[in-house]
C-alpha cells in the first residue's frame, strides 16, 4: 500500500458478499450440472411448479434478462422438462408448464440446492449461522431490499466460462 492509498475505515463488505456469493454459485452450478441442470433451469422449474407463471414473471423472479430466459426455457423444452403453453387465465399469454419428468427433476435439484446450502451453513457454529441468516434477511428486506437507480448501471459479477 502506498502512502496515497486511502485508509479503509470499514471491512470490505462488497468483497465479502461478492466472493462468498460467487463461490456458492460455482458449487451450486457444479452440483446441479451433475444432473444436467443449471441454477437458472432449477429456478425456472421450481417457480413454475409453484403456480401458473409466464416467462416474463419467471425471468423477474430469477433476475434474468429476456434473452437468458428464452435460452433457459429452450433448454428445458429440449430436455423435455418444461413446455410453453397458453395461459388458462389470459389467452394472449403463454406460461411455462413443467412436465411430469421436469417435476421429478425439480425434486432432485431442490435436494441438491438444499444440500449445498446445508453444507455452507453447516460450516458455521450454530449461533453464527443464525446470526448470519438474521442479518442477511434484515438487509435483504430492509436497507438493501431495492436497487438504487443510477445513470450508470451496476454490473453483476460475471461467471467465468
Amino acid at each position: 500500500m502506498t502512502a496515497m492509498a486511502p485508509t479503509r475505515t470499514e471491512p470490505d463488505l462488497s468483497y465479502l458478499l461478492d466472493h462468498t456469493s460467487h463461490v456458492l454459485r460455482t458449487r451450486m452450478t457444479a452440483e446441479l450440472g451433475e444432473i444436467g441442470l443449471t441454477p437458472r433451469m432449477h429456478c425456472v422449474l421450481v417457480h413454475a411448479l409453484e403456480e401458473e407463471r409466464t416467462q416474463a414473471q419467471l425471468a423477474e423472479i430469477g433476475d434474468m434478462d429476456k434473452t437468458t430466459m428464452v435460452v433457459t426455457v429452450d433448454a428445458l423444452e429440449k430436455a423435455g422438462l418444461a413446455e410453453r403453453q397458453p395461459s388458462s387465465t389470459d389467452r394472449r399469454a403463454r406460461i411455462i408448464a413443467v412436465t411430469a419428468e421436469g417435476a421429478k427433476v425439480a425434486q432432485e435439484s431442490q435436494k441438491i440446492v438444499d444440500g449445498v446450502h446445508e453444507k455452507t451453513l453447516g460450516s458455521l457454529p450454530d449461533e453464527e449461522r443464525e446470526a448470519l441468516l438474521r442479518a442477511l434477511n434484515r438487509l435483504a428486506t430492509g436497507h438493501l431490499e431495492t436497487p438504487v437507480e443510477s445513470p450508470r448501471t451496476a454490473r453483476r459479477a460475471r461467471q467465468r466460462g
